[in-house]
């Protein structure tokens, strides 16, 4: 596989922040694993401690990238995909085959790779699972160190931060909002709130035009054939700007009321009544009589 020179490293505000992105991961570096490590947004894919491969179901594979742009035939990679195990050795096939040239293939693959790393290593509320495998398989795609995914996580959530604090928009289905400021319920620093509607770029009027009350972020990305983090970073600014913003959950069913006094009475049984049955009384008669004996 192509090795990556690793960059210098970048300043890092809150180390807390970058030890804790994946503990296990960084264990498993140190001891060059092979194998499969699945977190609860995203899958890495690991060879001698090094990142080959990454999926995430909140950004575009690589397949996506390859097609959605005419970089490949969707067709030429469907033959391939089906001839091959994984999208990693299908595109392999195709750089074989010479459908695809090596310098678009591999910044392809490294662009599919920092995006769904991205997710992968968002905080967790599982913890993540390693699957060790044998010998690693060595291809012509290049692979990244842990430290080097890492830091360009830490990057990327900083600027998202910068450009717009509420991650609200990030996975929730997004609504067009009235950019005027008058309107109620506006989160964020008041320096973002603008005074008029801001005007909106090529590139975002894209994903302006996909919102419909129904689609999220990444549902966006796949539908544009672009990287999730980048479709993100155009969410955030047009959140900022107050073109769009997240759609509120649903509120939960109110309880039903509790029945007053009077609906308490008439669900109450009916009362019991004095036996007077004549027979019944009869019997009793003769109870008492035979106890007298």
């Amino acid at each position: 596989m192509t090795m990556v020179r690793t960059p210098p490293p970048l300043p890092v505000r809150d180390k807390a922040a970058a030890r804790a992105l994946s503990p296990m991961l960084n264990r498993l570096a140190e001891e060059r694993a092979t194998g499969v490590l699945v977190r609860e947004h995203g899958t890495l894919y690991l060879a001698e401690g090094r990142v080959v491969h990454a999926e995430s179901p909140l950004a575009p594979g690589l397949d996506v990238l390859l097609t959605a742009h005419g970089t490949l035939a969707g067709a030429a990679w469907q033959r391939a995909a089906g001839a091959a195990e994984g999208p990693l050795r299908a595109a392999e096939l195709l750089l074989e085959s010479g459908l695809l040239p090596a310098g678009a293939l591999e910044l392809c693959h490294l662009d599919a790779l920092y995006d769904a790393g991205y997710f992968a290593l968002a905080p967790s509320s599982t913890p993540g699972r390693f699957h060790y495998e044998g010998e690693p398989r060595t291809g012509p795609l290049p692979s990244v160190p842990v430290v080097a995914l890492e830091r360009e996580t830490l990057r990327r959530r900083l600027q998202l931060h910068r450009l717009w604090p509420d991650p609200a928009a990030d996975t929730a289905p997004l609504i067009r909002a009235d950019p005027a400021p008058t309107r109620q319920g506006r989160t964020g620093p008041p320096s973002k709130r603008p005074g008029r509607p801001t005007p909106v770029a090529p590139r975002q009027r894209a994903v302006l035009d996909r919102v419909d009350g129904t689609r999220t972020a990444a549902d966006i990305a796949l539908d544009l054939g672009r990287q999730a983090f980048h479709t993100l970073v155009d969410v955030r600014r047009l959140a900022a700007a107050g073109h769009l913003r997240p759609l509120a959950p649903a509120a939960p069913a109110p309880a039903p009321p509790a029945p007053t006094a009077p609906e308490q009475a008439r669900n109450l049984p009916p009362p019991l009544l004095p036996v007077t049955d004549p027979d019944i009384a009869l019997l009793k008669r003769l109870r008492d009589a035979l106890e007298a004996l």
